[in-house]
């Protein structure tokens, strides 16, 4: 007999008739021999009604009366669902987050949890009770009583500590779709289902927007080893099956991560090549990255700024041992970019650092959560680190530096996020089951779109250490959260002192308030211009099979050359590229990046109303 932990959706829950849809099928499953613990969300669009009940009231509403608002959208699904299990003859009980015992931090609206107090759970269960839970919700502690809620995605979050509290056998999480798809089913109807994704792929997805599942329940499911597996709420189908490494065994205190950062990682096998000034037009990267592939070479960072002019930097990272190959190609096509950009030019601009370290912070925690990037560079300037190159993805931000600094850089890096140990760069396919199909693994799992972005440009940043600390510690003071962070890699001297330019994205909704800080601070920060575009996409791939295989890149940027959708901003992670693109341009980039990876499947997928 296995214990199961379903999660079910508000739209699944949204009406009377599928309340009833669910318990037969919540029965069914009992019927097999199981125990059920099942975590429910508010009916359909509950929550938005009591959120506009509340606006209504107040324009500022207090957040503890908040949580006390929201969390009654759950208690009517609970209630319902149980009388309609009980209605069949399957014995069940409702229980809020409360009675419960789901312990979560004294952060109204978007509460961690701590703690689940899982004996009178398993006391109803032996009895063969279904247990019906309020998802979204917890308490600060057994005797404090006061109610929170956790915030977005809060009830696969629920259902995900639950199962991994009670040591369930498996958590189903029930939704619109069949399963996880290779990407948005409204933007390219025939997307494809897939079997199943990394826990790591997951992660990136999901922090990209895929809505299927939420990061902070996916990094529950990596830490603790809960088998996870994203099903459709209309059909029988298997859906797709989340695979995690074997975990290290872990407290059940603090079960969602409190510290943002879980990892401090570094590889000392890097060097560095940039080619400054080249052609900002479409197919510029692809030309670039197209001649490198060609040489088999495989690239780790890739950074291209912001434009200057008619012209923006392009950089890289790649191994020592592959410098000079990696310098050959960009010497040899650089005097042609150039040109394009200069005809008087008589010099090819590339710069090359032959002793660099990457080191990065990672971990899902740092979602949602503004100030962890700050953190980051506030603590390598004081160890007197300088940052050469900013890379981030939604769950890691990675810098380079000098391989001198690399040690200092880690040690410091560990104390302040209170990390224990260092991993050197992970081999991510060896360490999951992952399936393996006609003899390797699928370099592109999956692609996403942000179409919620704008992008932020500093003008002449003073290139000393501490200066992205300060303008990220400005953001985050005012809880403004950062996604991509890109340093160009000219340098230029004005009055005597060396400075770079700086760009990054927030959501358009913190844009100008983001352009406001910045202009006040200028004066402090000694920096230049500061612009504000709106009217930008982020279209990214993810896939652990790009790991170790050249090439992949150069696919992505060919795809969109081909189309002429010019790149505007590029950065990468070990199993992520991201290109920001004109907002115009989104869609159709998504849509050629999908079909460039054959990621088509054969039936078209529609999402219920």
């Amino acid at each position: 007999m296995a214990l199961i932990v379903q999660k079910y959706g508000g739209t699944s829950v949204g009406s009377v008739e599928r309340i009833q849809a669910v318990a037969q099928r919540v029965k069914q499953s009992a019927q097999s021999g199981n125990s059920l613990v099942v975590v429910v969300s508010a009916m359909g669009k509950t929550t938005d009604g009591l959120v506009k009940l509340a606006h209504e009231i107040s324009a500022t509403p207090n957040r503890r009366e908040m949580d006390m608002l929201l969390s009654t959208g759950e208690q009517v699904s609970i209630a319902l669902l149980s009388m309609a299990l009980q209605e069949l003859g399957q014995p069940a009980i409702s229980m809020t987050g409360t009675q419960v015992g789901i312990v979560t931090e004294a952060e109204h609206t978007r509460a961690r949890i701590l703690s689940i107090e899982a004996e009178r759970i398993e006391r109803h269960l032996q009895e063969g009770r279904v247990v019906v839970v309020a998802g979204f919700q917890g308490i600060t502690s057994l005797t404090d009583l006061e109610i929170t809620t956790l915030g977005r995605g809060g009830s696969d979050t629920s259902a995900v500590a639950l199962a991994a509290a009670l040591r369930a056998d498996c958590c189903e999480i029930y939704t619109d779709v069949p399963g996880i798809l290779t990407t948005d089913p409204r933007i390219v109807p025939d997307a494809r289902l897939m079997d199943e994704i990394t826990s790591d792929e997951m992660l990136e997805l999901a922090s990209l927007g895929a809505k299927v599942l939420h990061p902070r329940a996916v990094e529950i499911a990596r830490n603790y080893g809960v088998t996870l597996v994203v099903r459709s709420s209309w059909t029988d189908d298997p859906g797709t099956r989340v695979v995690s490494p074997v975990p290290q065994p872990r407290p059940l205190q603090g079960l969602e991560i409190a510290h943002p950062v879980d990892a401090v990682e570094f590889d000392t096998d890097q060097a560095k090549v940039a080619l400054l000034r080249v052609p900002d037009r479409p197919g510029i990267a692809a030309r670039l990255f197209g001649e490198i592939a060609s040489q088999d070479l495989d690239v780790d960072l890739i950074i291209q700024s912001i434009h200057e002019g008619n012209s923006n930097d392009i950089a890289f990272t790649v191994t020592k041992s592959s410098l000079n190959r990696a310098e050959a190609v960009a010497a040899a096509i650089a005097p042609a970019l150039r040109h394009e950009v200069d005809p008087d030019a008589n010099e090819a601009e590339v710069m090359v650092e032959r002793q660099m370290a990457k080191v990065s912070i990672a971990g899902a925690g740092m979602i949602g959560r503004p100030g962890v990037a700050a953190q980051m560079f506030a603590t390598l300037a004081k160890a007197g680190v300088n940052i050469q190159m900013i890379s981030t993805s939604e769950v890691k931000v990675s810098c380079a530096v000098d391989a001198e600094d690399c040690d200092r850089a880690i040690a410091a890096l560990c104390e302040a996020f209170q990390v224990k140990n260092s991993p050197v760069k992970r081999d991510l396919v060896a360490h999951c089951d992952l399936a393996i199909h006609d003899g390797v693994v699928p370099p592109v799992r999956g692609a996403a779109l942000d179409l919620k972005q704008a992008r932020l440009a500093i003008r002449h940043v003073p290139d000393r250490p501490g200066m992205a600390a300060q303008v990220f510690r400005l953001m985050a003071d005012r809880s403004i959260s950062v996604d991509m962070i890109i340093q160009s890699q000219r340098c230029r001297l004005i009055n005597g002192v060396p400075m770079r330019d700086i760009a990054f994205t927030v959501a358009q909704t913190d844009a100008e308030e983001a352009q406001a800080i910045l202009q006040q601070a200028a004066p402090e920060l000694g920096c230049g211009e500061i612009t504000v575009d709106p009217a930008i996409a982020k279209v990214s791939i993810v896939g652990m099979g790009m790991v170790g295989r050249p090439g992949i890149a150069a696919k992505m940027f060919a795809s969109l050359a081909q189309e002429q959708i010019n790149i505007q901003m590029i950065a990468t992670s070990e199993i992520k590229v991201s290109c920001v693109v004109a907002e115009a341009d989104g869609v159709r980039a998504l849509q050629v990046v999908h079909a460039a990876f054959g990621l088509s499947g054969q039936e078209r997928i529609v999402v219920p109303a």
